[in-house]
């Protein structure tokens, strides 16, 4: 009796020595642009997960891969991602959606932010994605009119308003032609209509806005523009153009107003997605959501630069005034 249990206490400590270690699950982030341009997103995303119990570097690992503006990188990087293995994907924008889909069928991707996932083909349907892609649904092609109506609102003279769009991005589309329909209704001509498609078409847009000298500027959703927010804020402030903007950092960044949904908050709910999937939900079982919380933001120091005198209509709806 005393040999067996002598015996027992020894294998106890070798038997737990040859458990193998819990495996650390691993996230792909596909970034648009840069960990200090997406910040705010970021640090939303990670306090997500350590909200669910996930500490970066413990228990969960995340590889990064940044565009840094540039979108031919990212089926090479999605392409990278997948060769890693690792459990789940993360995207930001609807092209980075589409070259994590075009890059594996198995992986589950989660979206973080994509417009028109359906008319994209990124899922069969909100309520039932159907495929390894969930994630969040973020109609910002529908909040173009609206942020059209608000720059008329600041600019009541307003007839000339540029345009600049991406239509490299499938989503888009959408957003242009809801743009167009607005503009009749608003008796706003649409002059210039610039495409900027990767990082060397901005000079050639920019020049056309200029030799146009239009009233304002509207910028259509693009998370690839948004990239590259600091060159819209410099060209508008040497030109002295009004602009609206559909996210948040532009303002941040110097620019007029924007009006989008609340980004962090949708960042935050691709974590808890996260978790649902390394607990063994499937995303063809996780309905596509789609933002409540809308937030309109000026910047009251830009504003005053351009002359301009924010009415009392506009300031009561604000979210968030900059000052």
């Amino acid at each position: 009796m005393v040999v067996t249990l002598v015996f027992a206490l020894l294998a106890a400590p070798l038997a737990a020595a040859a458990q193998p270690a819990a495996r650390v699950p691993r996230v792909g982030y596909l970034g648009n642009s840069s960990p200090s341009l997406e910040a705010d997103v970021l640090d939303a995303f990670r306090q997500g997960l350590r909200g669910l119990g996930y500490v970066e570097g413990q228990n969960i690992v995340i590889e990064y891969r940044w565009a840094e503006g540039n979108i031919e990188r990212f089926p090479r990087f999605a392409a990278e991602l997948v060769d890693l293995r690792v459990d789940v994907l993360v995207t930001a924008g609807t092209p980075g959606t589409l070259a994590a889909k075009q890059a594996t069928k198995t992986i589950p991707i989660v979206m973080a932010v994509a417009a028109d996932a359906v008319g994209a083909g990124l899922v069969a349907s909100l309520a039932q994605p159907g495929g390894n892609v969930t994630g969040s649904n973020t109609i910002l092609h529908e909040l173009e009119p609206k942020r059209l109506e608000l720059l008329k609102e600041v600019v009541p003279r307003l007839s000339r308003v540029a345009i600049v769009w991406n239509p490299g991005n499938p989503a888009t589309a959408l957003g242009f032609k809801e743009t167009q329909t607005a503009a009749s209704v608003l008796r706003l001509a649409l002059e210039p209509v610039v495409e900027i498609r990767r990082a060397g078409d901005f000079g050639d847009a920019f020049a056309t806005i200029a030799r146009a000298r239009p009233e304002a500027l509207h910028v259509i959703a693009d998370r690839f523009l948004l990239a590259h927010r600091k060159r819209f804020v410099e060209f508008t402030a040497r030109h002295r153009l009004p602009a609206t903007y559909p996210y948040r950092e532009f303002v941040a960044e110097g620019g007029l107003m924007s009006y989008s949904p609340s980004f962090p908050a949708l960042f935050r709910h691709a974590a808890i997605l996260v978790d649902k999937i390394l607990r063994g939900a499937k995303p063809a079982d996780l309905p596509v959501e789609q933002p409540t919380k809308f937030d309109l933001v000026i910047n009251i120091k830009t504003a005053k630069s351009l002359g301009l005198t924010i009415p009392p209509s506009v300031l009561a709806r604000a979210d968030e005034l900059i000052k």
